[in-house]
């Protein structure tokens, strides 16, 4: 439910007075009032819808998700002129980010909410929460900026630029606009990826064409020409900074503890300037730290690598929180001998896999087997016949009923009884290649087992 506050009187940075802004919002999770509360900026082409059926970052926020709907309040507000309330402003470049960080910090003291326990933002919506801690030290305890940072990069106000001509100049706007900028939310390696030069067979144009032309018509039937001028300029206007300059000692009096979350392929908020951020705070302060989302997908990859930034930020919100770390489940010789052994081993493994436990198996060659090859290479290296002992010994390891080929490990292991045989002397790395195809042996049957289970 879209619900909605009255801003009066705002005068903007520049100096602009607004007789009323309508700032629009929404509820997710536990009431108002009940419980810690969880802000979201949105993205530039976002809106406050973050969770639900529709929610942009539903993956992440919801019932039992990294941000748990059951234990906070989640509020995101739309920023004045998104157009998703019907609000659209026309003279956009009244407006810079600050003056949206401003509107919020209004909107938070209507809603009486003195301090948040977190304050999340992505892109542009990071940027804006970058102006609101500086312009409020004390609002948050938790300062989450992913793929973001305190300012706009030339590289960025280049392509703002950029963007800004084909929003002014072109016949189809919106959807030119659009284009342009999913070049730059991803990466040449992500299209590579994902298209390989192909084309449908009924298609003169490339997939990537069509790609592009789908993006740009579909903001286009559902995002004001209005909106996308004005955060656009939001966008290429962030500068927690006086005036632009280059002091950035604001960011030394934030008291959130700050975690910055970076995207390795990021061309827009680029992963060294928000090591550079970091580095420059970690100077001052001992509750900065850095993460890095790997992804080949660029900026949009805060949207697209769900598992990578739920594994980030699950800790700060749940603190119980205990990372599911693997197991190792390990196996000696005797406890996967033929028989009762192999079976029990087969069981318990197959009980944790169906439990959901994450589990990597370590075995140890099968029954006696390490004993009796390092025998039957003492024979052969003494000249005394091993041929028996041998045939005893393939024997056993092919006893249990799977289909397993272990011609390749038999006809290794021959050779190299042949050699010594001949030689009459061995090394610790021949006895150690001895000993390893026992264990790929039993590795092979576990293996194999498993896999009738379908495991």
């Amino acid at each position: 439910m879209l619900r909605h506050i009255k801003v009066k009187n705002f005068t903007t940075e520049a100096s602009i007075l607004i007789p009323e802004i309508n700032l629009s919002y929404q509820v997710f999770g536990k009431k108002l009032g009940t419980a810690p509360v969880v802000l979201i900026n949105h993205a530039l082409t976002g809106n406050s819808s973050v969770a639900g059926k529709e929610g942009w970052w539903q993956d992440v926020v919801g019932d039992k998700k990294a941000i748990n709907t059951q234990i906070y309040t989640i509020l995101s507000f739309n920023i004045p002129g998104n157009g998703f309330d019907g609000l659209l402003i026309d003279n956009y470049k009244d407006f810079i980010a600050r003056d949206i960080a401003r509107i919020f910090l209004k909107g938070l003291s209507v809603l009486k909410i003195n301090k948040l326990f977190a304050l999340i933002g992505g892109s542009l919506g990071g940027g804006i929460a970058w102006e609101m801690v500086v312009l409020n030290n004390k609002i948050t305890k938790h300062f989450l900026p992913i793929a973001t940072d305190w300012k706009s990069t030339d590289w960025l106000i280049a392509n703002c630029q950029i963007q800004e001509q084909f929003l002014v100049n072109s016949s189809n706007p919106v959807h030119d606009a659009r284009m342009h900028a999913m070049l730059c939310y991803r990466t040449p390696e992500s299209f590579k990826e994902r298209f390989h030069r192909s084309k449908k067979d009924d298609s003169d144009i490339f997939d990537v064409e069509s790609w592009l032309l789908h993006h740009g018509k579909s903001l286009q039937e559902r995002y004001q020409l209005s909106s996308y001028k004005l955060m656009n300029q939001l966008l290429k206007t962030i500068d927690v900074t006086i005036g632009g300059k280059k002091n950035i000692q604001n960011l030394d009096k934030i008291e959130a503890n700050i975690h910055i979350i970076g995207v390795d392929s990021d061309l827009f908020f680029t992963a060294e300037e928000n090591r550079e951020t970091h580095k420059k705070l970690a100077l001052t302060k001992d509750n900065v730290t850095y993460y890095e989302i790997n992804s080949v997908h660029g900026h949009d990859a805060f949207l697209m690598e769900y598992d990578q930034l739920q594994k980030i930020i699950e800790p700060i919100f749940n603190k119980d929180y205990k990372e599911n770390k693997m197991k190792v489940l390990k196996f000696g010789g005797k406890s996967l001998s033929n028989g009762i052994g192999l079976e029990n081993a087969i069981e318990i493994i197959a009980g944790k896999y169906k439990d959901g436990e994450q589990i990597t198996v370590v075995t140890s060659a099968r029954g006696d087997a390490t004993n009796e090859l390092e025998a039957i290479l003492e024979k052969a290296v003494s000249k005394k016949d091993y041929s028996l002992a041998f045939e005893k010994f393939k024997e056993y390891q092919l006893k249990p009923k799977c289909i397993v080929d272990f011609s390749e490990e038999f006809s290794k292991l021959e050779t190299i009884f042949e050699g010594v045989s001949l030689l009459g002397d061995y090394s610790k790395k021949i006895k150690d290649e001895v000993l390893a195809q026992g264990e790929l042996m039993s590795i092979k049957i576990v293996a194999s087992l498993l896999k009738k289970r379908n495991i």
